[in-house]
């Protein structure tokens, strides 16, 4: 039989860590994946890329198949070295029941337990792939913590071997001061396994939700305070909202536009229980848009009598 090498397929070094070999096989499965795929030869590399990624992402099988050295090479005739039942044979083996079988390479590798089912030995088992989503969490949830009912949907293999999307209600626990990109874990909601192993997980990757007031920059908070030009002046005591309430703060005499005034410790929490971030509330001068006579005579008034020069050159 033809010696098949699980590197080459999957285009890794053989040094490669777990991390590198998942990311070349998802990248690889998307491309040739027989539902979306214009190759010729789609399904068929498919097979491949489910073979050489169930025996390179686990530790045992990999040590085992690289116990085979470097001398076989793509293309050979191969026959398993002496001993090797005794090195491999508590692996098991058996067809994947979604592509239509593994490779006779594979077989003679890995599935010498399911040749010798008479003496009780399990069928091949192989753990579901985990899957990922994105979810947005409002900075309200991030700022109390929250347990929300969700509707997502997510990429699922069916029994047929071929991709679709699911839809699925979840439960999902939001823990006090989530980071925006950090991913909560719901066990065994990812892809189903094979042969009776278990599911995948899943992992929902947070997402901040946009809000009518606040912006996060990390856990710090920010919104603009409109204030009014005899405010920004003569300086003011003023409300401003936060995720825990209204606070007053006072405008200083003098204030411009862009200033920023520092609420220490009012803005996101830190999820391990560090120092919570600040709330920075930039000031905007507003002007009126409509002026009753008397308060136009005013503004006259104080244009003759100031003697400020915005524009000094």
């Amino acid at each position: 039989m033809e010696y098949k090498d699980y590197y080459q397929i999957l285009g890794v070094a053989r040094d490669a860590d777990a991390d590198a070999i998942k990311s070349a096989y998802r990248k690889m499965a998307r491309k040739y994946h027989p539902d979306v795929s214009k190759e010729a030869n789609a399904e068929d590399r498919f097979k491949d890329l489910q073979e050489a990624y169930e025996v390179l992402k686990d530790p045992e099988k990999r040590r085992a198949y690289d116990q085979l050295g470097s001398n076989w090479q793509a293309g050979q005739d191969f026959r398993p070295p002496p001993g090797w039942e005794h090195f491999a044979g508590g692996f098991g083996g058996g067809a994947n029941p979604n592509m239509g079988g593994f490779s006779d390479f594979f077989e003679e590798l890995f599935a010498q337990r399911g040749r010798r089912s008479s003496h009780g030995a399990s069928p091949f088992r192989m753990r579901g792939e985990d899957s990922e989503a994105e979810i947005q969490i409002p900075l309200e949830d991030v700022f109390r913590g929250a347990k929300r009912e969700i509707s997502l949907e997510v990429p699922i293999l069916g029994p047929d071997g071929r991709m679709h999307r699911e839809r699925r209600q979840l439960s999902v626990k939001i823990p006090v001061g989530i980071a925006e990109g950090q991913r909560l874990r719901i066990a065994g909601q990812g892809q189903p396994g094979q042969g009776g192993g278990p599911n995948g997980d899943l992992y929902l990757r947070v997402r901040y939700a946009a809000h009518p007031r606040f912006r996060a920059e990390g856990k710090d908070l920010y919104q603009e305070l409109a204030i009014s030009p005899w405010e920004a002046v003569l300086g003011a005591s003023v409300s401003v909202p936060t995720l825990d309430g209204q606070l007053r703060v006072k405008i200083p005499a003098g204030s411009s536009s862009g200033q920023k005034l520092r609420l220490a410790g009012k803005g996101l929490p830190d999820s391990k229980g560090g120092k919570a971030g600040d709330l920075y509330a930039v000031l905007q001068i507003v002007v009126p848009k409509e002026l009753r006579a008397a308060e136009k005579e005013l503004w006259e008034k104080l244009a003759a009598e100031s003697r400020f020069q915005p524009r000094p050159d």
